[in-house]
C-alpha cells in the first residue's frame, strides 16, 4: 500500500482547531510548548508569523515560521508538531518546509531552538543537516515555573543547497 505524499500548504484560520488538537496531544507541552487559541489567532493574523500545515487526508502536522522578511535572512522555526510522532511525518514535513523556505524566500539561515532534553528532535534535525550552534541556559520558563535550557540549531542556504543538489 502506497502512502500519499504529504502536502505542505499555508494554514488558514479554519485550520486552528487541528493545530490546537495536535499541540495539545499527550506530552506535547513538554516537547514543543503550547500557545493559547488567542495567541495562535494573533500570530496567524499578524505579519511576523507564517503558519503551514502538512496534510494527506487531513492535517497531520503544523509549523510556525517567524521573520520571513528578516533583512539578515534569518528565518526562525517557532514550533513544529505532528499528530502521530514516530511515523516519519515530522522529518518529511520539515524537509518540505525547509525546501519551501529556501526556494521561496531570501532566507540565508533557517534556525530553531528545542528543549535540551528532547534528544529525539535534535537527532531528527541533525539528519536534515542542522548543526548545533549553542545552548540558551535556563531560557524557557515552563508552565510549572521551572527553567529549561534550549539548544540552538541552524541550517544555512549553502548547506541546504549542497544537501538538495542532485548527485553529479
Amino acid at each position: 500500500m502506497r502512502i500519499a505524499p504529504l502536502v505542505l500548504r499555508p494554514a488558514r484560520a479554519a485550520d486552528l482547531d487541528a493545530v490546537l488538537a495536535i499541540e495539545r496531544g499527550p506530552g506535547y507541552e513538554d516537547l514543543v510548548g503550547r500557545s493559547s487559541r488567542q495567541e495562535h489567532e494573533a500570530m496567524l493574523a499578524g505579519p511576523r508569523h507564517a503558519y503551514f500545515v502538512g496534510e494527506r487526508s487531513g492535517i497531520e502536522a503544523f509549523a510556525i515560521l517567524r521573520n520571513l522578511d528578516d533583512p539578515n535572512g534569518n528565518v526562525y522555526l517557532k514550533r513544529i508538531a505532528v499528530a502521530r510522532p514516530g511515523q516519519g511525518t515530522g522529518p518529511a514535513f520539515l524537509a518540505a518546509l525547509i525546501d519551501w523556505t529556501f526556494a521561496s524566500t531570501r532566507a540565508h539561515r533557517f534556525h530553531l531552538d528545542c528543549f535540551a532534553d528532547n534528544s529525539r528532535a535534535q537527532a531528527a534535525y541533525a539528519k536534515l543537516g542542522f548543526t548545533r550552534d549553542g545552548v540558551l541556559r535556563e531560557a524557557y520558563l515552563g508552565a510549572d515555573g521551572g527553567r529549561r535550557n534550549l539548544v540552538l540549531m541552524a541550517l544555512t542556504r549553502p548547506e541546504w543547497f549542497s544537501r538538495a543538489a542532485p548527485t553529479r
